[in-house]
């Protein structure tokens, strides 16, 4: 519970939820985007207990691992808070998911229960593992319980209350699977104290307390996520939040300005796509609304730029701020859904400075973070009001920031992991026995305390000349000049000079052959080889190229005509690049690159 004096979690989840569904019974908890189900925090409560009795009753106790694999809809908070109260482990899986990937999970967790949907009922069946009973939440799947059922089963013996309060705050409350860039996920084993020592280090910012207090949040992001479980399933536990579910991530631009969140997290692909969007609608205006649009953002970014400089505003400039508020920028902010959000974070992944500025620039205050699954979100966010783009902000409350002498950052906190599930190895070299944390991100911590994030260790570009190269940094200027693209890929490690694959978005590429009216097919392949879009690309590049040192400009790129999604050979299930699948599977284009024979970025 948020009270004006502190926040009173008690020692586990289920405490702290049982405090909140008492206190909020009425108002709404759980709320699907398109209408169809809606639970109030007393339903929710009700649904827990019935869940939690027919999970029981098919021999799942404290301590069990229960697999998790849904869409983001209300079910989930009720299926994984009800195994929560069992003192169970609950954990989800990317829907993504191969088979293959799904049985090595099973194996690794050694759950015996999984609770699904329709359409993964048979590609759980494939997935083999320890599995005795599959709870599916549509009725009528063959060989499988329906959660109607489930909820009927309750034992004569259970005693729902005795039972959640026997858990405790060393118990584990959920695995986090890691997406796998450099080889099979682990298993980030999460316990109560950790993930409440998270909220508690979240819940001192003044915006995120406000916006959780029974505000609104949106759950669209993968609940195997540590992201989402964060800022939707637990931030809503802690404070009340009504969360609103989005099944189909294509209407996330529809349902934010229906729900206007009090409390928003974005990845980077999200705002880079917001941003296109306004973009394109601001130059389809008439000259004179655009120059006004064009001014407006202009006078935002200097009150912006002199805030995060620590300089005053003159009275001038405020004056100016406030007529560009009223008149443009706070319809454009009501009109994207962000104009009731007290904290506006982005995370995941890196994110271009220029992004962070067009939306400092629009009045909203993008609030870079950095976190891991193995600190059970907690980490390093930008504060409203003192944003500073480029850097991830000052340490959370209650988490250490350090520089090792090899420049890796290292953390230390309570909400750190227990470890990775039956991997001791990989616990050590990642957990020290100082109670470090090696990150294995590469960065800086300034005088002021801001921590700065350079790139991955391992994934650093060291050229044929030995200069040390960020590929997130070059990628992310090309996306923040380039609305045509979707991925970048920086390449040059051991190279004379660095070279990149691009791929489109489809929508956007789309909309810009129709607005020029191009002529032939408008399928990928086609798009990719127009001459008219290879110059635009060219355009954003040798743009991008003005913002890097010589030596991390890019020489040459080509537009692949594919479309890499999530969970695929190419990007992780979190839209993290697969950097070695990626360098393996176009070596032929990456090579003929190198014969310079390619299109050139000048």
């Amino acid at each position: 519970m948020i009270t004006g004096d502190g926040w009173h979690a008690g020692q586990t989840l289920p405490e702290l939820f049982q405090r909140t569904a008492l206190r909020c019974r009425e108002r709404i908890a759980l709320r699907s985007s398109d209408g169809a189900v809606e639970l109030t925090w007393g339903r929710y409560a009700e649904h827990v207990e019935r869940i939690a009795g027919g999970l029981a009753a098919l021999g799942v106790r404290r301590g069990d691992a229960v697999a998790i694999m849904l869409t983001n809809r209300p079910e989930f908070h009720l299926v994984d808070t009800a195994s929560l109260h069992l003192g169970a482990v609950p954990f989800s899986i990317y829907n993504t998911s191969p088979a293959t990937q799904i049985g090595y999970l099973f194996t690794d967790a050694g759950n015996r229960v999984v609770i699904t949907e329709r359409q993964w009922a048979d590609t759980i069946k494939a997935a083999g593992g320890l599995v005795e009973h599959i709870i599916c939440v549509d009725d009528g799947v063959e060989g499988t319980i329906s959660l109607a059922e489930l909820e009927a089963l309750r034992p004569d013996e259970f005693d729902f209350d005795a039972t959640w309060r026997a858990a405790g705050p060393d118990d584990l409350a959920t695995i986090i699977y890691t997406s796998g860039t450099t080889g099979p996920p682990k298993g980030v084993e999460l316990e109560h104290r950790a993930i409440l020592e998270s909220l508690r280090s979240g819940l001192a910012l003044p915006e995120m307390a406000a916006g959780a207090a029974e505000g609104r949040l949106i759950s669209y992001l993968p609940d195997a996520h540590v992201a989402n479980r964060y800022f939707s399933h637990y931030l809503a536990m802690a404070g009340g939040a009504t969360v609103v579910t989005v099944a189909d991530l294509k209407t996330i631009a529809e349902v934010l300005p229906a729900v206007r969140p009090t409390v928003f997290l974005g990845v980077p692909a999200f705002w880079h796509k917001m941003q296109a969007a306004l973009g394109q609608a601001i130059a389809a205006q008439p000259a004179s609304r655009r120059r006004l649009v064009e001014w407006a953002f202009a006078t935002g970014r200097a009150v912006a730029e002199r805030q995060a400089a620590g300089r005053p505003v003159s009275a001038r400039l405020a004056f100016r701020r406030a007529l560009a508020d009223r008149l443009v920028l706070r319809r454009l902010r009501t009109r994207i859904g962000l104009d009731r959000s007290g904290l506006t974070a982005t995370g995941a992944a890196p994110i271009a400075p220029d992004i962070v500025w067009f939306f400092l620039s629009l009045g909203i205050e993008l609030c870079e973070g950095w976190a891991m699954s193995e600190s059970a979100a907690g980490g390093a966010i930008n504060r409203p009001g003192a944003v500073r783009p480029g850097t991830v902000g000052k340490p959370m409350p209650g988490i250490e920031v350090k520089v090792a002498e090899d420049g890796e950052l290292l953390m230390r906190s309570p909400t750190l992991m227990r470890g990775y599930r039956g991997n001791p190895a990989k616990t050590a070299e990642a957990l020290g026995p100082d109670g470090w944390l090696r990150t294995g991100d590469v960065g800086t911590v300034d005088a002021a305390g801001y921590v700065t994030i350079v790139d991955r260790k391992k994934e650093l570009i060291i050229n044929a000349s030995g200069k040390n190269m960020s590929p997130a940094n070059i990628e992310n200027a090309v996306l923040a000049a380039c609305s045509l693209a979707d991925s970048v890929v920086a390449v040059g490690d051991r190279r004379p000079y660095v070279v990149a694959l691009v791929t489109l978005d489809v929508d956007a590429v789309r909309k810009f052959a129709a607005e020029r009216r191009l002529p032939g097919e408008h399928d990928l392949a086609s798009l990719a080889a127009m001459p008219e879009v290879h110059a635009e690309v060219e355009a954003s590049v040798l743009a991008a190229n003005a913002t890097l040192s010589r030596v991390e400009q890019i020489k040459y790129f080509r537009i692949l005509p594919d479309s890499w999604s999530p969970g695929g050979d190419e990007l992780t299930p979190t839209n993290k690049l697969r950097r070695h699948n990626i360098v393996e599977k176009y070596a032929a284009d990456i090579d003929a690159l190198y014969q310079a024979k390619s299109p050139s970025a000048g």
